[in-house]
């Protein structure tokens, strides 16, 4: 037996749209079980990452597509969003 694909596959589905995420992973069968794991286990650690990635930047496509639609964002949110990641310390004077 040759390479078996396997496949590493994420769905996102919404009312309006869906999206399949997909990579392929080979994997020898002809292989001794120890040598096929660790092989596909390090095709996992390469590609999990890749697909998060990837999905991160579908869903903030989507975002901003909703944030267009919706029309302007008030401007709390807007001072939330350029501020994001950040620590914002206030002035309650």
């Amino acid at each position: 037996m040759a390479n078996t694909p396997l496949n590493l596959k994420a769905v996102y589905t919404a009312p309006d749209t869906s999206k399949t995420f997909t990579h392929v992973i080979s994997v020898d069968s002809s292989k001794d079980s120890f040598a096929a794991k660790q092989s596909h286990l390090t095709a996992l650690q390469t590609l999990v990452p890749q697909l998060q990635e990837e999905i991160n930047v579908f869903l903030t496509e989507r975002m901003e597509e909703d944030k267009k639609a919706q029309g302007a964002i008030s401007e709390k949110e807007a001072r939330e969003e350029e501020n994001y990641g950040e620590e914002v310390v206030e002035d309650d004077a």
